[in-house]
């Protein structure tokens, strides 16, 4: 069947409807203005109260190839990526075959009405749109007419599923920031597009919204990782910030770029209190970091896989010398370059270990957008306190794609400097040791560069040093500095983010899983437990473990551990660091670029409980 014909296919038999519970896909191409589109209809779908989140799949190019936008409806309050989707808008005349292919049995199909593909399945509904005609009338520039053509699909949305088009108005307003000209333009082609499919199309299909009678999103907020990091790191304190573009980090840095200029001034003057500089490259940003860091700044920088392998001599250095320092990862797909729009957790091994010798990092693992925020501004706490750099480990998936969330909360604590020693503290004291532990913790004493003290001054170094920061190659200098630098690290174990643990009384099973995959382990469990299999969750949240990660595997016959990543690297840092329960320790682990979802995790799993 020609797409030039107006048809749509013979309707499926009567079916009951589907209410608030399905997935929505748009295939377009990179750089065709679809953003818009997509944002508005998930954002509009979430002031109708409706749970939802936004996953865009995207080249590494600039422009041309192929994207994919899903917006995921579900009552339930699943967030988590679905394999299928029921409803697909095919506005790429380059993948319109393989997304028809794609879309689920049932499912419906809509497309513009002058495209080329051949309509050969008879088990869904198909919807032709007439999408150059509405964006040929729309009053634009012609130049902007193919990007306004992505409003046509929304409008048509509107009227098959009975999206509110007021929902969709105010959507607009916040997208263009309540420029008037700019929502009314878009907005008359999603009307013009809603009337034309009001008086031309018969809807034959069971799916459809409805505004929920108490609203499940009210008083959320809908924002992304990068976005809510960076807003957390302005909360934070951050003073210094040092970053080289890449993908999925560069938001994280343009969220800083908008949010520090309105947030952090000088109140009488109006001039910034902080500095942004991009760098050459990563291994010059991280040290300009740790110049920063050591003098007293808080310091950060954000970057991916690529820039962390950069950065590990300066890495090593900021472990050694005890300098503080913040450094995001938003991991994506390696090895090398990889696949830059892809998501991954294959770095978590690498930032625990990163530096030669032997070097142990802090790791936080935030779970969601929420916990971005925090991490954002506890991070700075955590390295002042452990004079430590501490690397956060987000992902693409929970970086760059919208999640709901309840808004922030603001940091429920003074700032924490750690040790430092005063001008007063020194005439006290009469001196001190800058690498000495005093307190049993691993944690040495510090001055800031600028105390006026003559006792103040002494000597960083990433050489072999003694507890007065000279110089030594003594085999008794080296040892006591590594294992007080070993009780810091236990020291960091209590400090750093406990995990969240969700006990199940009688569960055999646990499961263990961080950063974007939770969303999909907790649908997950839902699924198993319908299929009588109760299943306990623990979300660490740092490296090194807490203690309380021991206690939850000994609870439990077998532990499997969730995560993206071709080694199961989390599993095997819980094998090493508590090898008496390794055997009850047990991979789930799945590295294809793309975000796991609940379908995968059940199903792997009973295969393997059922064996």
């Amino acid at each position: 069947m020609s797409t030039a014909e107006p048809l749509v296919a013979p309707a499926p038999a009567e079916r009951p409807p589907v209410v608030n519970d399905f997935s929505i896909i748009v295939g377009t191409k990179n750089g065709s203005g679809s953003q818009t589109a997509n944002a508005t209809i998930l954002r509009a779908l979430f002031k109708m109260g409706l749970p939802v989140s936004g996953k865009n799949l995207f080249p590494s190019n600039i422009q041309g190839l192929p994207t994919w936008y899903t917006v995921r409806v579900s009552a339930d309050g699943w967030i988590a990526r679905r394999e299928t989707a029921e409803i697909t808008v095919a506005m790429n005349p380059a993948t319109m075959a393989d997304d028809l292919a794609r879309t689920a049995a049932g499912g419906i199909y809509l497309y513009p009405d002058d495209a080329k593909v051949q309509l050969s399945r008879t088990d869904i509904t198909y919807y032709p749109m007439p999408v150059k005609k509405l964006s040929a009338a729309s009053d634009v520039d012609a130049k902007l007419k193919g990007y306004i053509a992505n409003m046509v699909y929304v409008g048509v949305l509107a009227w098959l599923l009975g999206i509110d088009r007021a929902d969709i108005e105010a959507a607009l307003a916040w997208q263009f920031r309540n420029k008037a000209k700019a929502v009314a333009t878009n907005m008359a082609v999603v009307n013009a597009a809603h009337e034309w499919a009001g008086a031309n199309l018969t809807k034959a299909d069971p799916f459809r919204v409805e505004r929920l009678p108490e609203s499940k999103t009210a008083g959320l907020i809908m924002i992304d990782g990068n976005t809510a990091g960076a807003l957390g790191s302005v909360y934070g304190g951050v003073t210094f910030v040092a970053w080289y573009p890449i993908t999925p980090a560069t938001s994280l840095a343009d969220g800083l770029h908008d949010y520090l200029p309105r947030l952090r001034g000088d109140a009488e003057t109006g001039k910034p209190t902080y500095a942004v500089v991009q760098t050459e490259d990563e291994l010059a940003a991280l040290g300009m970091v740790l110049g920063a860091g050591w003098a007293g700044a808080r310091a950060m920088t954000s970057t991916s896989g690529p820039g962390i392998s950069l950065m590990s001599e300066f890495a090593g250095l900021g472990y050694f010398a005890e300098i503080p320092a913040v450094i995001w990862d938003v991991t994506r797909m390696g090895p090398s370059t990889g696949l830059p729009t892809r998501v991954s957790q294959g770095d978590l091994l690498k930032l625990y270990l990163l530096g030669h010798g032997d070097t142990r990092q802090v790791v936080l693992m935030p779970g969601d957008v929420a916990e971005c925020f925090e991490f954002g501004w506890r991070a700075f706490d955590l390295a002042e306190r452990l004079q430590t750099p501490i690397f956060v480990a987000s992902d693409l998936d929970l970086g760059m794609n919208q999640w709901m969330s309840k808004p922030f909360e603001y940091p429920d604590q003074p700032m924490d400097r750690g040790k430092v020693l005063t001008a007063a503290d020194l005439e006290r004291l009469g001196g001190f040791a800058r690498y000495k532990d005093v307190d049993g913790d691993g944690i040495g004493y510090r001055t800031l560069p600028g105390t006026e003290h003559p006792l103040a001054a002494y000597f960083t170094r990433g050489t072999g040093h003694n507890e007065r920061a000279g110089y030594s190659e003594k085999p008794e200098d080296w040892t006591r500095n590594l294992e007080r630098l070993d009780r810091k690290h236990d020291t960091a174990r209590k400090l750093c983010p406990q995990p969240v643990v969700e006990q199940v009384e009688g569960a055999e099973i646990g499961l263990v899983a961080f950063g974007s995959v939770t969303a999909a382990v907790e649908e997950a469990r839902a699924m198993l437990a319908r299929e009588g299999i109760k299943a306990s969750l623990l979300r660490p949240r740092a490296l090194p473990l807490a203690e309380g990660v021991r206690d939850f595997i000994a609870a439990h016959k077998r532990t499997y551990v969730i995560e993206m990543s071709q080694h199961h690297q989390l599993c095997d840092i819980i094998r090493l660091e508590m090898p008496e329960l390794a055997g009850r320790v047990l991979p789930l682990n799945l590295c294809d670029g793309l975000p796991v979802t609940a379908k995968w995790v059940s199903e792997n799993l009973l295969a393997r409980e059922t064996k």
